[in-house]
């Protein structure tokens, strides 16, 4: 009986290695934690994906739990003034600097439109709050944090519009008058999906013939900006990477899109473009944007800031989208992290707090400094 529990004992011991053990490469730092970390959001998915499948809740309405467990109440603070409002109807959280006395000087601004694949993820998470605050302690700004609507309860075009109507409501000189804000002075920045959201409104802003202020600088932060080809070279390498393998991201577009299944299916087998699409994808060479040394191993068929990691399905969207950029003459500062992983920024509190997350933090930070 003793020998029984022993072999029963080794036995799940070897199995909980086995399980939370995930190859993970030499260059990145704190590889247990990470693996700890994944293993927590690999059991999730798996949960979600049980209760899909036996019809108890969708896949999205599990992995919300992340959300919800690292909601907080944004609140003032020594430094900080916070208040939750409405712009044009859409959930913002405004954080500002506290008004010393006979204080009138104006003052940067950022919005920013926090990640989580358009599906998951809010304004008032620990680490995009913590972010807020920093941003407005070392850059002596105003930020506004946008609680947009999430897919797969609000498809495309919607997350996209609510950013959209946050902006041009901020960018109106009364509004910035409001909040003391330079209308000189304001960027719009974006992790992963909130990078997807900033670059389309910083476009769309220039070509708006109505619109009389523009934002000065975008910055995005290992952002996702393509669904032409979801089989690019840093898809194919970093397929099983932790936080943000590439079946997740998919299903990100897809549940963005439709939550229709055939098309998640469509899009693993990357069969998902029209035949105009294809055929553009066929005779384009994308992958001339790219290093070589990111192309060689694989089969591949306003002052911009660009956030990127080595280890991320998203590296090279972030890569071909700094290089035309340069190419159309946007002065752009592309910030790449060899041992960087996808979510990064976010873990930036116990108990999933990280090195590189802080470092990542502090950079954006003083980049904004300087180009503000």
């Amino acid at each position: 009986m003793r020998l029984k529990g022993i072999f029963l004992l080794l036995s799940l011991g070897a199995f909980t290695a086995y399980y939370v053990y995930q190859p993970i490469p030499d260059a990145i730092e704190e590889r247990w934690k990470l693996m700890l970390t994944d293993c927590f959001f690999r059991t999730l998915s798996h949960l979600a994906d049980f209760s899909e499948l036996v019809g108890m809740k969708d896949y999205m309405g599990v992995m919300m739990f992340i959300t919800f467990a690292e909601r907080v109440v944004p609140v003032s603070d020594q430094h900080v003034h916070v208040t939750e409002e409405l712009f044009d109807g859409v959930e913002v959280v405004v954080y500002q600097p506290k008004l010393q006395g006979g204080d009138s000087e104006l003052r940067r601004a950022v919005i920013y439109l926090h990640g989580g694949g358009w599906c998951l993820g809010s304004a008032r998470m620990g680490p995009y709050d913590l972010l807020a605050r920093q941003m407005v302690v070392d850059l002596n700004s105003v930020v506004v944090s946008v609680e947009y609507r999430l897919a797969p309860e609000h498809h495309f075009p919607v997350p996209y519009e609510d950013v959209y109507r946050v902006v041009k409501h901020f960018l109106q000189r009364v509004v910035l008058a409001q909040y003391t804000v330079d209308p000189g002075r304001i960027a719009v920045s974006g992790d992963s999906a909130g990078g997807n959201l900033a670059a389309a409104v910083s476009q769309q802003l220039q070509q708006d013939p109505e619109q009389q202020l523009q934002l000065k600088v975008q910055a995005l932060l290992y952002p996702v900006l393509q669904a032409l080809d979801l089989n690019t070279p840093s898809y194919q390498q970093n397929q099983n990477m932790p936080i943000l393998p590439r079946t997740l991201m998919v299903r990100f577009w897809s549940e963005y899109f439709t939550s229709d299944k055939t098309f998640f299916r469509d899009m693993m087998s990357n069969t998902h473009t029209s035949p105009e699409s294809a055929a553009l994808l066929k005779f384009a060479n994308w992958s001339a944007f790219l290093p070589e040394s990111y192309r060689e191993k694989y089969n591949y068929s306003s002052p911009t800031y660009v956030l990127t990691c080595e280890y991320d399905v998203l590296r090279d969207d972030g890569v071909m989208y700094a290089t035309r950029l340069r190419h159309a003459g946007v002065e752009v500062t592309h910030e790449h992290y060899a041992s960087g992983f996808h979510g990064a920024l976010m873990l930036t509190m116990w108990p999933t707090d990280f090195l590189i997350g802080h470092t990542m933090m502090d950079n954006f930070i003083r980049w904004l400094q300087h180009n503000l």
